[in-house]
């Protein structure tokens, strides 16, 4: 990109970004100095992480345009759980047989779905991480992207540093800070990476069993249930209630739902009713397991991709329904329209970071039932045109 074209793009995106972010870069950087102080970083650390740092635009574009929501569900999880993917996961089942058997006896976490996050992530090692993690995360902060969230992330990744876990040079991340063979986030690091080969350091970007062992404590400590799938895609009766969205096992079973792989439901426990491209798309009953992995990536399409290549990976079958290919994701923005027009009819709303969780499916049945519509829960374009909200 050519000096001038990328200044021109810069100005344009923080043009049509918060007030805070148009001050100049060096007076963000000269007020966040106290901040960092008061979170134990020192002014040699400070100085060096924020030295030549500028605001990268490309880490700006990149909020605008994530990939979960960038196509139809089927297809984002069809490129992800690839046959090649597929087969290099096998073949690190095998080379990693022995670490993986010791990861599940401490922490019940299951092969499989470490190594669907490991390939998901950075496919299996081979892609490395290739953004300044200072920058990318300076430059978040400077536009007010999530705050305080990267604010504090940037600073986590300061004390890093600090505590000499990786050189200046070594500190790179993805476009939005996550670090590793598995993606954390600082604080994750801080909080979850361990020494699991042994070595006296814990290396999340080079040793492997550390990676795996990292992953599966970050699980495990999330509340993983071993044994639970993450969900199931199932069959939906004639004449179903779609206003139905939870329920025990037994419930479901009773109403006439069933597995589609022809498998019994748990023994016990509760399920949620998941339809995430709509009633005319495969439906789910998804488990708390699910939830783990939303922790992970706050994602819907993220959380099934990684659960069914986990089972792709234990020897299961593709999706028995077919996904419908005029499945239009909302984009951020226009999710965060909806969370706002449904908050001001009356609903409780936990945030308008866009997030659309099982509670505000829920409240978009109430509504979609009200205005005549399938209540499968899930957010559509239609739905804003219903609504009266134009985002064009």
């Amino acid at each position: 990109m050519k000096p001038i074209r990328g200044a021109v793009l810069l100005l344009a995106l923080l043009c049509a970004l918060p007030a805070r972010a148009q001050e100049p870069f060096a007076n963000f950087v000269r007020d966040l100095w106290p901040d960092a102080q008061q979170k134990g970083v020192t002014r040699a650390t400070f100085d060096l992480a924020m030295h030549g740092v500028t605001p990268d635009e490309r880490v700006i574009a990149a909020t605008r345009k994530q990939p979960e929501y960038g196509k139809p569900v089927g297809d984002y999880i069809a490129a992800l759980v690839s046959r090649s993917r597929m087969t290099r996961g096998e073949a690190k089942a095998r080379e990693w047989a022995g670490t993986f058997d010791k990861i599940e006896k401490q922490f019940g976490v299951e092969r499989w779905v470490l190594l669907a996050l490991w390939g998901m992530e950075t496919d299996y090692g081979a892609a490395k991480d290739r953004w300044d993690v200072f920058r990318s995360l300076s430059t978040l902060d400077y536009v007010n992207y999530r705050h305080p969230y990267f604010r504090n992330e940037l600073f986590v990744a300061m004390r890093i540093m600090q505590d000499g876990h990786l050189a200046r040079a070594q500190m790179v991340s993805s476009w939005a800070g996550a670090m590793g063979q598995t993606q954390f986030m600082p604080s994750n690091y801080v909080d979850y990476a361990i020494d699991f080969s042994g070595d006296g350091r814990a290396d999340i970007w080079n040793n492997v069993p550390d990676v795996l062992g990292s992953t599966a404590n970050y699980l495990h400590k999330g509340g993983w249930k071993h044994g639970l799938p993450w969900g199931f895609e199932v069959s939906i009766p004639p004449r179903f209630d779609y206003m139905k969205s939870r329920g025990s096992y037994e419930d479901w079973r009773r109403v006439g739902v069933r597995r589609a792989d022809g498998k019994p439901f748990p023994a016990s426990g509760n399920g949620i009713l998941f339809f995430p491209s709509g009633a005319k798309g495969p439906a789910f009953i998804v488990t708390p397991n699910y939830d783990v992995l939303k922790e992970y990536n706050n994602s819907d399409a993220y959380a099934i991709a990684v659960g069914h290549l986990a089972d792709r990976l234990a020897g299961g079958g593709p999706f028995k329904s077919h996904w419908p290919a005029d499945d239009h994701p909302l984009s951020r923005d226009a999710r965060i329209a909806l969370q706002k027009k449904l908050a001001t009819l009356g609903y409780d709303v936990k945030d308008f970071e866009g997030h659309v969780d099982f509670d505000l499916r829920d409240n978009i049945r109430a509504e979609q039932k009200k205005l005549g519509m399938v209540p499968d829960g899930n957010p559509t374009p239609a739905l804003l045109e219903k609504f009266g909200i134009n985002l064009r």
